[in-house]
């Protein structure tokens, strides 16, 4: 019988072990910072200009906000902090964090990156009870393919008749054969990533992309799903619940996992791009693709769990997020089940820099749990430290919440 310990979000001795009174008190003064809306929307105009007019901000940048969010600027740099991590049972999602790189040649080089994550991450073996220090890598389809041909072939999707894979079929079929040449780059730069996530045993996470580029992205992922998680899932996609079609979407998934007979790969996240996709809507003119409310993307998030709970013998499941009714839950519907929080199939992950309560309470418990871990050089990494900025500005009392923990764990050490 599988024994399950009480797990509390609000433990801060757990949540904090891995951290110095010194690091502790960085993030406090960092998060203070972030609580500041108008200092977080000067700095994310300020940032990028100044990296691009070559200021010299990289070591103000990289003791502040990078060190915070980010694992290194290197591959090297960045699995210090994974053994660090993995020395407290939490695993590591690798991400190369390198965004918006167009051209061929770049494509190339992003290909190769995410083979060379794939590679090292092989070489991290068992090492933890819960299986790999570095059991999973993200890639971003943009990365290897131009965002305006995403969108020409989405657009043709949109307006096509069918299932997901017949509307991918055809509009590939009306591309021109300049079109069809680059997209076979694109799908052969995603088969060598899988082929390699196969051979080393690690999963690669597709990341999701803004909705008027999903459709191919989605569409291609499946077929690599098809064809690469017969056995055991290497390939996931990432459904965004914050869209109000994705619990649908989910569910169509796991149909065409069913009579395909490969295993759907789930990474369920609530979104990032918000704000972006209603002002399209509206600009375009076209309904938003966006839940009305938090409360529906809440109860589509939770049923999507529940969901895949219900088929783990079909579908590999991970609850990315930083709600923690969701990671309860996930936590809750295994007890009711009688399954291990450790089930092979079930598999939790947080941003690094953000949530410690719930990713060191988890891994104290037994889940199998990571940070996900972005790496590459300051200028390359500054999209995505923009977003980590206004995502905890405008999540209702995130930045409050992380600054509140951290204060009551040093008060704690004073205590002590």
């Amino acid at each position: 019988m599988a024994s399950y310990p009480v797990i509390s979000f609000d433990n801060t001795e757990f949540a904090f072990e891995y951290k110095t009174d010194k690091q502790l008190k960085k993030a406090s003064f960092l998060f203070s910072l972030m609580g500041k809306p108008w200092l977080v929307k000067m700095g994310t105009r300020l940032a990028p200009w100044s990296i691009r007019a070559g200021l010299p901000m990289n070591g103000i940048i990289r003791n502040t906000i990078f060190s915070q969010f980010v694992g290194g600027e290197t591959l090297d740099e960045t699995a210090q902090v994974a053994k660090k991590l993995g020395d407290y049972h939490v695993q590591v999602i690798l991400d190369y964090g390198v965004e918006g790189k167009e051209g061929e040649e770049n494509f190339d080089h992003a290909c190769e990156e995410f083979i060379r994550v794939i590679n090292y991450a092989g070489t991290q073996s068992n090492t933890l009870p819960a299986g790999r220090l570095v059991p999973f890598m993200s890639v971003k389809v943009t990365g290897f393919a131009r965002f305006s041909l995403l969108e020409k072939l989405d657009a043709m999707m949109h307006n096509g008749e069918g299932t997901l894979m017949k509307k991918y079929l055809t509009a590939i079929d009306s591309l021109t054969a300049d079109e069809k040449e680059e997209w076979h780059k694109v799908r052969h730069r995603m088969m060598r990533v899988c082929e390699a996530g196969l051979e080393k045993k690690i999963g690669v996470l597709i990341d999701a992309e803004e909705t008027w580029i999903q459709d191919p992205v989605d569409a291609l992922t499946i077929l690599m799903m098809d064809t690469f998680n017969k056995e055991r899932a290497v390939v996931y996609n990432t459904l965004q619940h914050y869209r109000h079609d994705r619990l649908k979407f989910l569910k169509d998934s796991y149909e065409a996992a069913v009579e395909r007979k490969f295993i759907l790969g789930a990474k369920l996240v609530r979104g990032a791009y918000m704000e972006k996709e209603r002002k399209r809507a509206e600009e375009k003119g076209y309904p938003s693709p966006i839940q009305p409310d938090k409360e529906s993307s809440d109860r589509d998030y939770n049923a999507g769990v529940e969901f895949c709970i219900e088929h783990l013998d079909r579908i590999a499941l991970i609850v990315a997020s930083h709600n923690e009714y969701s990671n309860l839950l996930a936590t809750e519907l295994l007890r009711k089940k009688g399954l291990p929080l450790d089930h092979p199939n079930v598999h939790w992950s947080q941003l690094y820099g953000m949530s410690d309560n719930i990713t060191f309470n988890l891994a104290h418990a037994g889940c199998s749990v990571s940070k996900y871990l972005p790496f590459g050089p300051i200028k390359d990494v500054i999209p995505y430290l923009m977003r980590r900025a206004q995502e905890n500005t405008s999540v209702k009392g995130q930045t409050g919440r992380e600054l509140g923990l951290i204060k009551k764990e040093l008060q704690r050490r004073k205590k002590g």
